[in-house]
């Protein structure tokens, strides 16, 4: 961005040249690999991080340089999140895919108003109702991403069919979370990139913090060091 050319009104920001979304389909699968792996650490870092993120990941908003690197456009939408909104949002995924909590992950789910209180189903269906999303991460093992696997996610996620769903509510703040986690898992599922995103995501968890899992971390890390100096 260029402070000196843009206002209330307008932003400026440099020109970028650089590869679509379309070019990097016949990309080798290690690069599409290590742009999958950005496109994790951007949504999840902006958004335990600066507790913010842009609610239009769409892949025309990307250009793309080789070796991991990823240019991202288009802050036209960005939903800024409450302390108690991301805490909801990190409480959640460490019931369920950190501690396998079924009774906490409910617990925090009615407390947020995602689930009605007298819901009839157990805490573990209730538990894997909603927990569809965490399924990459909850294991320490490579997975890869389909476009089967995101599929599934947006059929469930607005399939009203089952008993849980009748109880099933999405607050405001929500809402975005799912736009953003099904655009993700799109692109991911597209790229059929592949990975330990459970080690990934335990870097970007606060309750964690763990060390660098991969070179590209070790990249982000040098990166974040230098901002921070």
């Amino acid at each position: 961005m260029l402070p000196s050319f843009s206002g209330s009104a307008v932003i400026t920001s440099e020109l970028v040249n650089g590869s679509t979304w379309q070019d990097i389909q016949s990309w080798p699968q290690a690069e599409k690999d290590l742009i999958g792996e950005t496109l994790f650490r951007f949504v999840f870092r902006s958004l335990y991080g600066m507790h913010a993120f842009n609610g239009d990941p769409h892949p025309g908003n990307y250009l793309f340089h080789g070796d991991g690197r990823v240019t991202f456009l288009d802050y036209g939408l960005v939903k800024h999140f409450t302390a108690t909104e991301i805490g909801t949002f990190i409480g959640m995924v460490k019931a369920a895919a950190y501690d396998h909590d079924q009774s906490e992950f409910r617990r925090i789910v009615e407390s947020a108003g995602m689930l009605r209180p007298g819901c009839p189903a157990p805490d573990d269906e209730t538990g894997e109702y909603f927990s569809q999303f965490y399924e990459s991460v909850r294991h320490d093992q490579e997975v890869t991403w389909s476009s089967e696997y995101a599929s599934a996610i947006m059929r469930h996620t607005f399939d009203r069919t089952s008993p849980i769903a009748q109880y099933a509510t999405v607050p405001k703040a929500f809402v975005f979370i799912q736009r953003i986690n099904l655009g993700l898992y799109a692109l991911l599922g597209e790229l059929q990139a592949k990975g330990n995103y459970r080690r990934i995501a335990e870097e970007l968890w606060p309750f964690v913090a763990g060390p660098a899992s991969t070179p590209l971390a070790e990249r982000e890390r040098g990166w974040l060091d230098g901002l921070r100096r």
